[in-house]
This record gives C-alpha cells, sequence and structure tokens, in this order.
C-alpha cells in the first residue's frame, strides 16, 4: 500500500470552508477554526474574536445581517508553513434591503493540525495582504 501523506491540502480546505459559508452550514464553517483561533480584521471594530465560540457567534451575527449572501474565492495560495492566503469576494444583500454589496479582499489563514489557528480578513489591499501573507510563511520558515 503506497504511503499517503497525511498532510492536509489547505487551499482545499479553504474552498471547503468557502462552500460551507455559501450553504449557510455555520457548524462546518465554525469547525474548521481551532478551539482557542483567533479572527482579526483590518478593518473592523468588534476584532478580535478569540475562541471557536466567540468566531462561531460573530460569523452568526454576520450572516444573520444578509438576505443574501456569497462567497466567491479568486486565488488560493499555500505559502508554507500552514500560510494560505486567499483573495475572497463577497456579494450581498443587507437584510432587508434592495440594494447589493460587492466586495473583494484578501484573507490570510494560518493553519495548524488542519484547523484555523488565526485569520486575518479584510486587507482592502490585496497586494499587502499577499505581502503578510508572505512574510509569515517565510517567519515561520
Amino acid at each position: 500500500m503506497p504511503d499517503e501523506s497525511t498532510t492536509p491540502d489547505l487551499v482545499e480546505l479553504v474552498r471547503e470552508q468557502a462552500e460551507a459559508a455559501n450553504r449557510r452550514d455555520l457548524d462546518a464553517v465554525t469547525n474548521a477554526f481551532a478551539e482557542h483561533a483567533i479572527m482579526t480584521a483590518e478593518a473592523r471594530t468588534a476584532f478580535p474574536s478569540e475562541g471557536r465560540a466567540a468566531i462561531r457567534s460573530f460569523i452568526e451575527d454576520w450572516f444573520d445581517a444578509y438576505d443574501e449572501l456569497h462567497f466567491e474565492l479568486e486565488e488560493v495560495s499555500d505559502f508554507g508553513n500552514g500560510v494560505v492566503f486567499a483573495v475572497l469576494i463577497q456579494d450581498g444583500r443587507l437584510a432587508g434591503s434592495a440594494g447589493r454589496i460587492r466586495q473583494r479582499e484578501g484573507w490570510v489563514y494560518i493553519w495548524a493540525r488542519g484547523l484555523i489557528a488565526r485569520l486575518q480578513t479584510t486587507y482592502m489591499d490585496i497586494d499587502e495582504g499577499r505581502a503578510a501573507a508572505e512574510r509569515l510563511a517565510e517567519e515561520r520558515g
């Protein structure tokens, strides 16, 4: 029997999490986070969310704010050492509104043991987010 890699495909895990978010499967989205994970954002004041329960609460509030919300992954790159960078487009309609919101952002994931240990979201400057991911991968090497 050939040796099979036990290293998770982090790009695939990011894709699976985005698919779960599009289904609004809160359990699948939050179960991708380590128990003591941290989720932060550049442009939001409600952060950081620390721990899976706090992250779940934030994501639940985020989903509830929209009647429609879709996540599209434009790019997902594994920089090694547990660091993944994704360019994500959020497209949605706020609850009770006819207007749509479309936002393109960079997200930096730090993975450990197949779970998200830290997620830095909302890099509006995609190049800045990519550079941050590259630095993190080098530092963790």
